[in-house]
């Protein structure tokens, strides 16, 4: 696959994306009863139309769209087969990718996750990543340092909705500096002070958070940071986020919020999936 040649940084080049099209991601989840729904194979195959179907509806309504690997890794080489195909359409269509994959480990194995997903003409070529800190942030630094010298971004995750993860994500720090910080805070902290580090000012960093829609930012431990990163917020559509909840959640953050809907729209069928998708964009646009 021919790389796009890549001008700005990922952070930038986002914020060009929502301006002109606005916050909703849309998700390519090709879930086995959704693949049934729309008339496809529980296969790689179905799996491929099911996202080509997708991105060509997405195409010109959204900016950014989101397909969840599992449901294609889930058929092997072939389900990867068919999620290369998906996401060079995405990227020729001129939709900013993020590869939801959730990626993270030591050392050189995690440096090779972020060269499959991140290096410029790679299969898996996407425009960013989401990323793992709970081996430690700095296990990261090699796939952050790829991305920006590459133009791409990454997602951490940091505060996700599902109450399974909360044990963890708002577990105390009794050695955090301030004493007390949870887990997800800590890392928002960490990452932000990377980021002022390497982010122009007046720019967006290029290595964001995942902070679910429905997070609510005290319990959680968490504070507005600086520079401003894109956040990717799960949890808008089905799980009950809505497009008016932006600014009640994220606050002044909100504009850099890019609310991600998988079945919400999905669930239309192919018939209506294109002017489902235009209808929720248009709830997420400013103008």
């Amino acid at each position: 696959m021919t790389s796009t040649t890549v001008t700005s940084s990922f952070g930038e080049r986002l914020r060009t994306a929502m301006a002109e099209r606005g916050q909703l991601c849309v998700g390519i989840d090709p879930h086995v009863h959704l693949l049934a729904q729309w008339g496809l194979d529980a296969s790689a195959a179905g799996a491929r139309e099911f996202g080509l179907r997708t991105v060509e509806a997405a195409a010109g309504a959204v900016g950014v769209v989101k397909p969840q690997v599992s449901f294609f890794e889930r058929y092997g080489s072939a389900g990867f087969a068919a999620l290369e195909d998906v996401l060079a359409a995405a990227r020729a269509a001129g939709l900013l990718v993020i590869g939801d994959a959730k990626r993270g480990d030591i050392g050189t194995t995690m440096d090779a996750y972020g060269e499959a997903w991140l290096t410029p003409g790679s299969p898996l070529e996407v425009d960013a990543v989401t990323v793992n800190p709970f081996l430690g942030v700095g296990t990261l630094e090699g796939t952050f340092a790829l991305a920006e010298s590459a133009g791409k971004g990454a997602f951490v995750l940091a505060a996700t909705s599902n109450p399974d993860a909360f044990t963890a994500q708002r577990a105390r720090l009794d050695s955090a500096e301030p004493p007390g910080e949870t887990v997800s805070g800590a890392i928002v902290r960490e990452v932000s002070a990377r980021n002022a580090r390497v982010t122009a000012p007046g720019r967006w960093g290029s290595i964001g958070f995942v902070i679910g829609g429905t997070v609510d930012w005290a319990e959680a431990g968490l504070e507005p940071f600086e520079p401003i990163a894109p956040i990717l917020g799960p949890g808008f559509g089905h799980q009950g986020a809505e497009p008016g909840d932006l600014r009640s959640r994220f606050g002044a953050l909100a504009p850099a919020v890019i609310a991600s809907e998988s079945r919400s729209i999905l669930a239309a069928g192919p018939d209506r999936l294109a002017a489902r998708i235009q209808e929720r964009a248009l709830l997420y646009r400013g103008d």
